[in-house]
């Protein structure tokens, strides 16, 4: 089986780390970096789960925008 890569922005909110993939509207959460994205593995097999897995994904842009303090 194939696999589909996601990118996964993690936020820190709190005392949890948020994980959300860019590409789809997934979100989840954990108590590390590393729980988080774990979850939103899980997150994202269950949000494809009896669903056609897209063959190509294309890639977000991610760019910094600064504006005055």
């Amino acid at each position: 089986m194939a696999s589909v890569r996601f990118t996964a922005a993690v936020t820190r909110e709190g005392d949890w780390y948020v994980a959300q993939a860019l590409e789809v509207e997934v979100t989840s959460q954990g108590s590390s970096v590393d729980d988080a994205l774990g979850n939103l593995r899980e997150a994202l097999e269950l949000y494809f789960e009896g669903e056609a897995m897209p063959q190509t994904i294309e890639p977000p842009i991610i760019a910094t925008v600064q504006i005055p303090a």
